[in-house]
């Protein structure tokens, strides 16, 4: 095995694929990337059992083969080359990788120990890369981080029509946002029944945002048990020469549909980013546990945002409209508050308010662009 290439390209390559490598692995195989050239591209791979990542860049190869190198050992030979066309020759165990007088040799891993690669599922649609990537990251925030209920550390993709429906949640706060998207010609979006999918908040998010520049992401669906709309299988991303492979995770998220149904609500609309000023100033001074204080005057149209206790207080006053009620208080986890309001991309914020200790709904957008994020509000106020 010989090949030539650039060593952005190489680096660029490296750096995907070890998005895939384990932290910690009872089978060293899996701490390896698989290198594979021939056709003038290289291809690099790595897997994890639950995320498999390809990627193929161009390369001068002058003998094709493949070789299984330790995948971080290689990650941080990338980071330290030189600039220039990097010579990288498997001579029998050895792996070398040479540019600009820097010679590197690495010990290579049995490959035949390694499993298999997933396949690449069925193609079912394609989505807006930058979209599906601003979707994702919106959602995300809202997802679990305890593994001991791995359903809720996941995002939900529904694939209903020409519309997709992203959703997370810890059980303190429901994210879900809405999403165009294109089913595949065999895709009948008028009469197919929708398809629900469930994958690791964190790898979603890490490939979102690495495809975001791909102009589109095609998304496939591995059949589970005859048909793409079972639980089990995986679910394919590809954009450009990159390929990612997810294993879904089991079970679903509870439905959201009456929890986002806030009967007899105050409605406030504020400005959405000095809102978020505001809280993240205000929050300075507040104790751990204490939360956030919101303040919505109906009568001079304003909003107090306020922390702290006794002599460590802080407060700011925001313009804000009220609605279908009088004065309205609530108050909220500082961090999960500027989670919510960092998620939302637009200008104007509107705010459903049931009282304090109660559900309040966060929305932006509207239509196929909708966003929300549902909140609970703290019961005891400072």
């Amino acid at each position: 095995m010989e090949f030539r290439i650039a060593r952005g390209d190489l680096a660029e390559a490296v750096a995907w694929a070890a998005r895939a490598l384990p932290g910690r692995s009872p089978l060293p195989v899996l701490g390896g990337l698989v290198l594979t050239a021939g056709d003038g591209r290289l291809a690099v791979a790595g897997f994890d059992f639950e995320t498999a990542a390809r990627v193929e860049t161009d390369a001068e190869v002058a003998v094709p083969g493949r070789v299984l190198v330790l995948g971080r050992r290689l990650l941080d030979i990338c980071r330290v080359l030189p600039e220039g066309p990097v010579n990288c020759v498997l001579e029998g165990s050895r792996f070398t990788v040479e540019a600009g007088g820097t010679r590197f040799g690495l010990s290579t891993l049995p490959y035949e120990e390694y499993p298999a690669l997933p396949e690449a599922p069925p193609g079912y649609g394609v989505v807006d890369a930058a979209a599906f990537a601003a979707a994702v990251g919106q959602v995300a925030v809202a997802a679990g981080r305890d593994d001991t209920l791995p359903a809720l550390t996941g995002i939900q993709l529904r694939l209903a029509g020409t519309e997709m429906i992203l959703s997370a949640s810890d059980r303190y706060r429901y994210a879900v946002r809405h999403l165009e998207w294109k089913p595949e010609a065999s895709v009948d979006a008028a009469t197919d029944a929708p398809v629900e999918v469930l994958l690791p908040a964190r790898r979603l998010l890490e490939v979102a945002r690495s495809l975001a520049r791909c102009g589109t992401v095609s998304i496939g669906l591995e059949p589970a048990g005859g048909t793409p709309r079972g639980g089990a299988g995986t679910v394919g991303f590809t954009g450009g020469r990159t390929r990612t492979v997810l294993r879904r995770l089991e079970g679903r998220l509870p439905g959201y549909g009456s929890l986002f149904e806030l009967t007899g609500a105050a409605v406030a609309e504020v400005e959405c980013e000095a809102l978020t000023e505001a809280v993240r100033r205000v929050a300075v001074v507040a104790e751990a546990n204490s939360p956030v204080r919101l303040e919505f005057s109906a009568g001079d149209g304003s909003l107090l945002v306020r922390a702290g206790d006794g002599d460590d207080v802080a407060a700011q006053r925001l313009p804000a409209v009220l609605r279908g009620a009088g004065d309205v208080t609530v108050a909220f986890n500082p961090a999960y508050l500027l989670d919510a309001l960092n998620s939302f991309e637009g200008a104007g914020l509107r705010m459903e308010l049931l009282g304090a200790g109660q559900r309040v709904l966060l929305g932006g957008g509207a239509g196929a662009d909708a966003h929300r994020h549902l909140l609970m509000s703290v019961k005891q106020l400072v």
